[in-house]
């Protein structure tokens, strides 16, 4: 039986085991000095996670043709970025949280100033992971130059200033919807857009329309992803989700249970479904774990 003969739930299986070895071997390992900082990256890194945003960027790699080693290490850097931004969230200074992955978070398990240098060095490690990428220069410089945005201050650093601003104020729709598109859905867009630019060769890459029915389902998936988080914080317990439960209400942040009620939030998150795999119909049958993935978004129960 090939990969794409597996049923989704074995094919995710699959490749969160190859996450962890690829992962393993590209972070720094405990024996290199400073081995308490390397100690931590691999703390907030391994061991756990749904590795979503690599699943996202094999199964878009599919369109292409990406080669796996290729993938892995594009998905690898992305999931560090996404490591280094639960990190940094979960210190005092910005949500201050306790439990990540069903686990004392970074801080807690190490210390403030060393969760703080582990992201740091989390971020630092996913652009060198782009430099060893077996892909042209001009692919290469895509890979760093789409990470870079979906990271920095138009994307998930800015939408997490914007929420942090937003704590206790009255936030409309649009707001709230500008924030997560950058906060949760600029990295999975990015993984998404990053996956469909490990094209091998020319004959492989895509066109102008099929980036950008890519792109569309990208942002609806990122954007439902946000608003199914925000339902189960409701509806779930910590032990579910292997996270502080209740926490944005506790900190009386807006959510789209907030502002829009829970029936009408699960009615927008059945949408954005909709809405993405209508995204993908031009693809054919390329496109299936795409559309599996998208189906696990919504539905998922953690």
């Amino acid at each position: 039986m090939t990969a794409n003969d597996l049923p989704f739930a074995a094919w995710a299986k699959e490749l969160q085991d190859r996450m962890e070895l690829v992962l393993g071997n590209q972070l720094p390992t405990a024996q290199h000095i400073p081995a308490r900082l390397h100690e931590s990256m691999r703390y907030a890194t391994l061991g756990g996670g749904k590795r979503v945003r690599p699943l996202l960027t094999f199964a878009a790699a599919e369109l292409v043709n990406g080669q796996p080693d290729t993938v892995g290490i594009v998905a690898a850097s992305l999931e560090m970025i996404h490591a280094y931004s639960l990190v940094h969230d979960d210190l005092p200074a910005m949500d201050n949280d306790v439990l990540r992955r069903g686990k004392p978070t970074c801080h807690i398990a190490f210390d403030e100033a060393t969760a703080l240098l582990a992201g740091d060095a989390l971020q630092t490690q996913a652009f060198i992971l782009l430099t060893r990428l077996p892909l042209s220069a001009a692919q290469s410089i895509m890979q760093v130059k789409l990470l870079a945005e979906a990271s920095g201050s138009a994307g998930m650093a800015g939408g997490q200033a914007i929420d942090l601003a937003s704590v206790g104020k009255p936030l409309t729709l649009p707001e709230l919807e500008q924030m997560h598109i950058m906060k949760t859905g600029a990295l999975i867009r990015a993984a998404v857009r990053m996956g469909a630019h490990c094209e091998p060769d020319a004959q492989s890459a895509l066109d102008e329309h099929a980036h950008a029915q890519l792109d569309k389902y990208a942002q609806k998936i990122g954007l439902a992803f946000q608003v199914v988080d925000d339902i189960l914080d409701v509806e779930a317990d910590s032990t579910t989700l292997g996270k502080t439960a209740g926490k944005d209400a506790a900190a009386d942040k807006p959510t789209y249970v907030s502002l829009m009620g829970l029936s009408d939030a699960k009615k927008m998150a059945r949408e954005l479904h909709a809405e993405a795999h209508d995204a993908l119909v031009g693809f054919g049958d390329k496109a299936r774990r795409l559309k599996e993935l998208a189906d696990y978004i919504v539905l998922r129960t953690y």
